[in-house]
């Protein structure tokens, strides 16, 4: 009996909960190993958000005033509004780097072997997405672990608040890098898919600025597409959680888009009926 056999005969040995788990924390592991091997990835991770906070950020503090608008009670600097924004783009920039693996691992075959095992199909998938949240959740508070030592934060508890928001928001991105993923037929194809996805998402939001100065500016085009952005209602579940209070609509938002982007990738990827069926063949 070869050592496959094996190991699957093992597997489908143990209770239904344990091979659940062993699976899971298999594929967490492998991509918390990877990352614990490339610093560079936590140090770009850190250096974009960071330079943001303290070079446009300062740059634009007496130019973009923020009224006092939910969640905010009384007028706070353009720091502190656009920390929400930067955990977010550190939350999209590292669900997309996990998706760029996703691409890196069905060319080396590695994404055949682990579809292939008992486990079900949209499980392994999830837990690929869970594996980049908890890389997401990691990098989000070193970026504030370092903001707050240069002075920038939230206020109280805040910095606890936000970790079932940044939680959400890294399975919500995680789907949709995990959906780009299905139609990059070859790796060499990502950085285009990045570009057409990360740079509208992280702009065409509220991330850097109140939706309501686009409005008074008459750039109404560009006010709707920021509204129709699921990272804006990410942004803001974020923006609110800081502050200890729920957005309604943007969680609604975030768990609509994360099904759906999950449903709609889980899909792509079933090799008799998805995208992938179609890549073989071409």
């Amino acid at each position: 009996m070869s050592s496959t056999a094996i190991a699957e005969s093992d597997s489908r040995a143990l209770p239904l909960l344990a091979r659940y788990w062993v699976g899971f924390s298999a594929i967490a592991w492998r991509e918390i190993a990877k990352f614990l091997r490339q610093t560079e990835r936590l140090i770009s991770a850190l250096v974009r958000p960071l330079l943001w906070l303290l070079v446009f950020a300062a740059g634009l503090h007496d130019l973009l005033g923020v009224s006092i608008i939910p969640p905010y009670r009384t007028y706070v600097p353009y720091q502190e509004y656009v920390l929400p924004g930067l955990i977010g783009i550190v939350v999209l920039f590292q669900c997309m780097q996990s998706a760029l693996s996703m691409v890196y691992d069905r060319e080396a075959g590695v994404m055949r072997v682990m579809l292939v095992t008992p486990l079900p199909r949209n499980f392994l998938l999830f837990s690929k997405i869970a594996a980049a949240t908890i890389l997401s959740v990691l990098q989000a508070y070193a970026f504030v672990a370092v903001s707050r030592i240069l002075g920038f934060g939230f206020p109280g508890l805040g910095w606890i608040y936000i970790l079932p928001a940044v939680v959400l928001v890294g399975l919500m991105l995680g789907s949709i890098g995990l959906l780009v993923s299905v139609y990059t037929p070859k790796i060499e194809n990502f950085a285009g898919m990045m570009n057409f996805v990360v740079f509208p998402m992280f702009f065409l939001s509220a991330a850097l600025y109140p939706l309501w100065k686009l409005r008074e500016a008459g750039a109404y085009a560009i006010w709707y597409l920021a509204n129709a952005n699921p990272f804006t209602y990410a942004v803001e579940l974020i923006r609110f959680a800081a502050y200890g209070k729920i957005e309604w609509l943007s969680l609604a938002v975030v768990l609509g888009c994360t099904v759906v982007a999950f449903l709609l990738a889980a899909r792509g990827y079933d090799p008799q009926a998805g995208a992938i069926r179609t890549m073989r063949r071409a």
